[in-house]
This record gives structure tokens, C-alpha cells and sequence, in this order.
């Protein structure tokens, strides 16, 4: 481990919180020592109350904080000595600990403090570090992991066996700690959970930290090296899609599907013994949360889900609170042929589980090197998975967004309507794959958003874009067709074949092709599939001059008429909409706009009004419109078709 500490940046030793804050990031930059929220450190340090006494003060991190991008607003103000004065309580519930600690704040407004608070709290130091260092689980994890802890530290640690985190852990490491510490003692190692360390200031608990981590890496052979992960080579994305709808059948709400694969994960997967090796339980207890207690090896997701309620009934007895059962569904996936994928309800549970296993392979691969990979028992990872504090979160859990778990391809979403009707479906909850031809398409990506730089009428290329979609997330719910363009205007007598067939091509021929290709996708949709395409007014009231526009709009509104029909009995539900005048797009220059109006003797604002209902018709309009029919309210409706335009004579 790479000891990163800078004193030309770290804030100077006046200044613990801040200082504490530096250490934090350190921790939280290295993924091998904690992941997505993991890990928690704090500071003690005496604050002037409103009247004025002197209030020993534990400031330590705050749930759903992330060691990564901690700052001063993320740590928690306790007050010190009721901390302690709760550490004496012969047994107390994980709950009514929460309580405690809430009361404890200096500020009910801060958030709630680590679970691990009263373990911080009974430790003598100014500063303690805490994190879940890969390589000292993969010392841990072994048939004789204290002994080799022990060998590699000495009595420079005290070393605890595993207790599931919370009041039990902080009374066993009260009991503890005490008896075996000495002036020498830097650090405590907690057994399959992870890595103490404490000292006068953040920095001296830092360094420690980085000894002591990098003393077991070495023993270990941690971290391996890094080989960045080439492209996925492509698979039967409807086979990959048909897993997904199995996995989402089997949790009851649609799921995503992400697929890795990188040369470690490969030669994981290749390993003879990898059913047995993979199955025996998470690294640490806490993983469980993300992906479940053991992965699926193969696709045996019914066999999986058996095995899933057999395993809650076997420990049900063990709950101490009202048990509510999680959905059965695998996690985490291990395919010889598919790869590595993981399974969540949103993109970022997905990359989640994917981060944990990723590291998990590396742990189990580091373990069975030095004597064979061993987790805990059952027992306790289901103490864990389905602790008091997990099922009171469930209970106050809301409605999730209305299309989460979904994946929509966008076409023609860099500007305009098409990135409206992106950014309508990304608010509601899907995931997108966002085409076009404009390379800005990519520039706001993030975990839900996937930007692909194509060209509709480009079939290689809309096949490359779907393998993309699905090895990301899983399949396909929702097409929005929005790609087009709108050439010159010229009288039919003018008419340049070339740009008759430019036109028909993007805005009819690449649709079709499009369904074509998603509609075996679409057909696996868990809750059905939707497409929408964005035609025009004028495939009901062409214009003069627009004669290619006009005849490719009515092209593609019959394309979408004959999927209605033929695809009605797989579920999906195709319609149309037909939007006019919407003027924040790039066919709309400011130039254009005012000649247009200038023609009719009306302002730019009484152009863009020249509709029955006096509306300005936007993209967000239309976008939050397409988004619609993509949902429960037109879960009965079919080969519609709808306009966008304010109410227009010709087409009324």
C-alpha cells in the first residue's frame, strides 16, 4: 500500500477535523481498502457547548457518507461520555442503539452516526481509521487466520473473533481490547471484517494504517496486477436477455443485467473448482447486502431461488425482529460463456456488486495462494443480510421511480426531441442508451446513461450499439425512435434523388431495421415492451416543399401501424406522436425563426404560438409526452396516434 500522505497538503495539526477529513479521502481513494461507502473513521476532541462548558466530543463518520468525498458535513458530533457510559449496558438492540446514538448528537439535524460508533467511542485514541482492506481478509479468511494475523503482527495488534457489527462487537471489543492492549499496541484486527488503527492524530492513525495493510499485502501477493479490461466479446444478447427476465421474474420487478469481464475474472471463471470456490461465502459480512451470500454458478435461476428460500428458512429462527424475506434473485452471476454479471434494480446497484465481486475474486484468489479461501459460516452472513437495523430500512423504503430497472434505446438523443425524451425516461428511473450520430451524444454519461456515437443508418453499427445495451444492462424495454432530419425545402419538380433516399433512410428505413433487431429484446421486456416513434404533422398535413419529410413521416407511421399488429401478441405496445413547430431544436435557428415569423406579420413569440390552443410545443413537452406512453397510463393503448401541435385545422 502506497502511503500517500502529502504535509505540503495535509491542513497542519490545529486542525483534527479537517486533518481527519484528509486521512478519509486517502482510505476512501483506494479501492482495495474500501468500497462504496465502506470503512468509517472519527476524531475525539473537546467542543465549547451553548452554556458554555467544556463537551468531550466523538465527531465520527455519518451513514451513507463515503470516505472518497468525505467532507467536514460528513462526520457526526457525539458527546463522548454518553457514548461510553452505553458501552456498560450488559446487552442492548441494535435499534435502540440508534436511538441512543441519535440522542447523543450535538445537532439532530447531522445524519446518523456509523453503527460502529461505540466501537470509535471505547477506544482510548484521539483518531481511529477503520477500513476493509482486501488483503487482510484474505489472511483472515483461512482455517487458521487468527494464528496467521498473529504470526505477521505480533502483539502489535489485538486481535478480535468475528461479531457481527453493532452493540455485540463494540461490548466484545470493550472486553477485549483493554485486556490485551499495551503502549505498543498500534492496531486491532477484527477477524473476516477488517482493520483498526488509532493514534494521536489522523496522520499517525494514517501511517499505521499503511504499515499494516502493506505487511499483508505482502504476505498475500495483494493487490495483483491490474490488466484494464478489454471490450466483452459479444454474446447472444437474447439469450442474455432472456436470463435477465428470469432473474427479474424471479425478484418480481424488473432488473438489470451488467456484464464484466476482465483477464482475472476469465481465468476466475475458468477454474475447475469454481463452483466450489465461489459458493463458499463473501469476503466480509457486509458484501452480503450487495450481492447476497453466494453467487449463481451457470443460469439455474429457479434452482438458485430454491436453494435461496431453503437457506431463509433453515435460519429464520435467528431473526430478532419481524422477518420480511428478501426477493430470491441472484446478485452476482458466474457463466463460463456469459462472464461475470451482476444484478441490481438500478445501474448503480449493478456496478455496486460488480466493484465487490471484482475485488472478492481477487481476495479468494489471494486466499486459496496462501492455505484455502474460507467465509464464515451461514449462520452469520444471515444475521447480517437480514439484521434489525437492514429490515427497518426496508419497511421505510418508498415507491421506487416508475420505470426503474427498464432500459430504453434513444435514437437521435443528442439535441432536440431526442435528447428530451432521454432525459424524460432518465427522471423517471430507466436506463439509456442514448444514438447519434453527434459525437456529444457521450458527453453526459454516467451509471444509467450509456451515449453511443451512431449513425441509424448504419445496420452494423445499430447491431454493435445493441450488443453495448444489453452487455451494460441487461436487455431492452423502450425504443424511442426520434432520429431525423428535415432537408431543404424544394418543390417536387426539384426533386434530388439522393436526398430522397438520404431522407427515407433516417427517418424510415433505419426504424424499421431498428424494430427489427430490438423486437426479440422487446418480447422478453418483464413488464412488456413499449417503442414510440417521433413522426410528424405532416405525415396527416403535408406541406408544399417538404415532399421527401413528409413522405418519410407517413413511411415510418405505417411501419409503427404494422408493429402494433404484429407485435400485440408478444406484449408490446408501439404508438406514435406526431409533433409540430417545436422550435428549440437544430432545424430552428434564430434566423429562421424570425424569417418564418416575418413572412406570416407575427412576432417570434406569436410564431411559435400559431397553433388553436396558442401553446408553445417544446422538446421537453414532447419528451415527457413519449415517456408517458411509455408507462401505466397507456398500458392498454396500441398503434395510437397522437399529436403534439396545439391543435391544427388541417389535422383536426
Amino acid at each position: 500500500m502506497r502511503n500517500r500522505w502529502s504535509a505540503a497538503d495535509a491542513p497542519d495539526g490545529s486542525a483534527p477535523i479537517a486533518r481527519l477529513v484528509y486521512a478519509s479521502r486517502l482510505l476512501g481513494a483506494d479501492p482495495g481498502l474500501v468500497l462504496h461507502g465502506g470503512g468509517n473513521t472519527s476524531v475525539k476532541t473537546t467542543v465549547t457547548d451553548l452554556t458554555g462548558e467544556p463537551v468531550p466530543v466523538l465527531h465520527v463518520k455519518g451513514s451513507g457518507s463515503d470516505l472518497a468525498t468525505m467532507d467536514a458535513a460528513g462526520f457526526t458530533a457525539l458527546r463522548l461520555d454518553r457514548l461510553r457510559a452505553l458501552l456498560r449496558l450488559e446487552r442492548l438492540g441494535d435499534s435502540d442503539m440508534m436511538n441512543e446514538l441519535r440522542c447523543a448528537r450535538l445537532d439532530a439535524r447531522a445524519p446518523d452516526p456509523s453503527v460502529e460508533t461505540l466501537l470509535h467511542a471505547l477506544l482510548p485514541h484521539p483518531a481511529v481509521l477503520h477500513s476493509h482492506a482486501d488483503a487482510l481478509l484474505a489472511l483472515t479468511n483461512q482455517p487458521d487466520g487468527a494464528r496467521l494475523v498473529e504470526e505477521l503482527y505480533g502483539d502489535s495488534v489485538v486481535v478480535v473473533p468475528y461479531v457481527m457489527p453493532g452493540f455485540d462487537l463494540a461490548r466484545r471489543c470493550a472486553e477485549r481490547y483493554p485486556a490485551r492492549a499495551h503502549a505498543g499496541t498500534v492496531g486491532m484486527v477484527l477477524l473476516n471484517h477488517g482493520l483498526f488503527t488509532f493514534g494521536a492524530d489522523a496522520e499517525e492513525a494514517y501511517h499505521r494504517h499503511v504499515e499494516l495493510v502493506g505487511m499483508a499485502e505482502e504476505r498475500v501477493g495483494l493487490p495483483r496486477p491490474r490488466v484494464a479490461p478489454a471490450a466483452p466479446q459479444p454474446v447472444d444478447r437474447e439469450r442474455l436477455a432472456r436470463l435477465r427476465r428470469e432473474v427479474s421474474t424471479t425478484a418480481g420487478t424488473p432488473m438489470l443485467l451488467h456484464r464484466h469481464e476482465d483477464p482475472a475474472v476469465r481465468a476466475f471463471l475458468d477454474r475447475p473448482d469454481l463452483a466450489a470456490v465461489a459458493t463458499r461465502g463473501p469476503v466480509t459480512p457486509d458484501h452480503v447486502l450487495r450481492t447476497k451470500r453466494i453467487p449463481l454458478v451457470g443460469t439455474d435461476v429457479t434452482g438458485y431461488a430454491a436453494a435461496y428460500h431453503r437457506y431463509v428458512e433453515q435460519h429464520r429462527s435467528r431473526a430478532r425482529t419481524t422477518l420480511t424475506m428478501l426477493d430470491p434473485a441472484p446478485r452476482v452471476i458466474l457463466d463460463p460463456e456469459l462472464g461475470m454479471l451482476t444484478a441490481g434494480r438500478s445501474a448503480a446497484e449493478t456496478l455496486m456488486a460488480r466493484d465487490i465481486y471484482r475485488h472478492t475474486v481477487d481476495v479468494i484468489e489471494a486466499a486459496e495462494a496462501v492455505g484455502g479461501y474460507r467465509a464464515l459460516p451461514a449462520e452469520d452472513i444471515f444475521d447480517l443480510e437480514y439484521w434489525e437495523l437492514e429490515q427497518a430500512k426496508l419497511r421505510r423504503g418508498g415507491p421506487a421511480p416508475e420505470f426503474a430497472g427498464e432500459v430504453a434505446v434513444v435514437t437521435g438523443a443528442a439535441s432536440g426531441i431526442g435528447r428530451a425524451c432521454a432525459e424524460a425516461l432518465l427522471a423517471r428511473g430507466a436506463c439509456v442508451v442514448a444514438l447519434d450520430r453527434d459525437p456529444s451524444v457521450g458527453a453526459s454519461d454516467g451509471p444509467a446513461r450509456l451515449g453511443l456515437t451512431v449513425d441509424v443508418t448504419d445496420g452494423a453499427a445499430v447491431d454493435a450499439a445493441l450488443d453495448s445495451a444489453v452487455a451494460r444492462f441487461g436487455g431492452v424495454d423502450i425504443v424511442v425512435a426520434a432520429a431525423g432530419i428535415f432537408p431543404p425545402s424544394r418543390a417536387i419538380a426539384e426533386l434530388d434523388p439522393a436526398e430522397w433516399q438520404r431522407t427515407m433512410a433516417v427517418n424510415a428505413e433505419s426504424v424499421a431495421y431498428l424494430f427489427a433487431r430490438t423486437h426479440p429484446l422487446l418480447a422478453l421486456a418483464p413488464r412488456g415492451g413499449r417503442a414510440v416513434v417521433v413522426a410528424s404533422r405532416n405525415a396527416l398535413a403535408p406541406g408544399p416543399g417538404a415532399v421527401a419529410y413528409s413522405a418519410s413521416k407517413a413511411a415510418v407511421t405505417q411501419v409503427a401501424r404494422v408493429a402494433a399488429l404484429e407485435w400485440a401478441g408478444d406484449g408490446i405496445r408501439v404508438n406514435v406522436l406526431h409533433p409540430d413547430a417545436v422550435f428549440d431544436t437544430g432545424l430552428w435557428s434564430p434566423e429562421v425563426l424570425d424569417a418564418r415569423a416575418r413572412h406570416y406579420g407575427l412576432t417570434v413569440a406569436e410564431y411559435k404560438r400559431r397553433n388553436l390552443l396558442g401553446a408553445e410545443i417544446t422538446s421537453a413537452r414532447v419528451g415527457e409526452l413519449a415517456a408517458t406512453l411509455c408507462g401505466e397510463a397507456f398500458a392498454a393503448t396500441t398503434g395510437a396516434q397522437i399529436t403534439v401541435d396545439g391543435g391544427n385545422e388541417r389535422v383536426i
